[in-house]
């Protein structure tokens, strides 16, 4: 069986029965004996016990190999050999007390998996003074401008208008003295009639 999956699988049975603290260490540059070591905290000895059983169970049923167990019987610390991975399953007081992370401190810890570093920021490119010049008076522009959009604009009031004086007709006058003199030279040519003359009165004494 491939390292990567023992390790998947063993990890999958320490995280079935709640183990706690769940560490793997890469110690293949360290040892030829073994390629990993798994490390886990259990409460009592009874989980200690359940954890390193669910591990030799899982394994088995992925076609793996269990080549021994230590510890089982007080349940402090109990070790599972795989093979190329060997399980520490250990009660809190006993892991503090043999620090087993320190004594492999120079492997690498592939569980849990550490956090990716974060990406620098890009560094902000200074722009021209020339272009930060320009870019200021042409705001300075569109602030000084009025803004018109959607905003009623006071018209100017309009300047009175000059009263219109009207001339005075001169065509009427003159038709009426053209008429008039017309009607003068007509009255002028009319005959007056003259009145008969009185006829003498015959006389007795004619």
């Amino acid at each position: 069986m491939a390292n990567k999956k023992i390790t998947a699988v063993v990890i999958d049975a320490l995280e079935d029965i709640k183990a706690r603290d769940i560490k793997l260490i890469n110690v293949s540059k360290l040892t030829s004996v073994f390629d990993y070591i798994a490390v886990a905290s259990a409460d009592s000895s009874r989980q200690t016990k359940a954890l390193a059983r669910n591990v030799m169970d899982k394994v088995k049923e992925s076609g793996g190999w269990i080549y021994g167990t230590e510890g089982e019987a007080s349940g402090e610390w109990v070790l599972v050999d795989c093979g190329d991975v060997v399980v520490h399953i250990m009660q809190p007081a006993v892991r503090e007390h043999y620090k087993l992370e320190e004594l492999w401190g120079e492997g690498k810890v592939e569980f849990p998996k550490p956090p990716r570093a974060k990406a620098a920021p890009k560094a902000v490119e200074e722009k021209p003074a020339k272009a930060l010049v320009k870019k200021r008076a042409t705001t300075t522009k569109a602030a000084a401008k009025p803004k018109t959009k959607g905003a009623k604009v006071a018209k100017k009031p309009a300047a009175p208008k000059a009263p219109v004086t009207r001339k005075r007709s001169t065509t009427a006058k003159s038709g009426t003295v053209a008429k008039t003199g017309a009607t003068a030279k007509a009255v002028a040519k009319t005959p007056v009639a003259k009145k008969p003359a009185a006829r003498k009165r015959k006389t007795a004494a004619d």
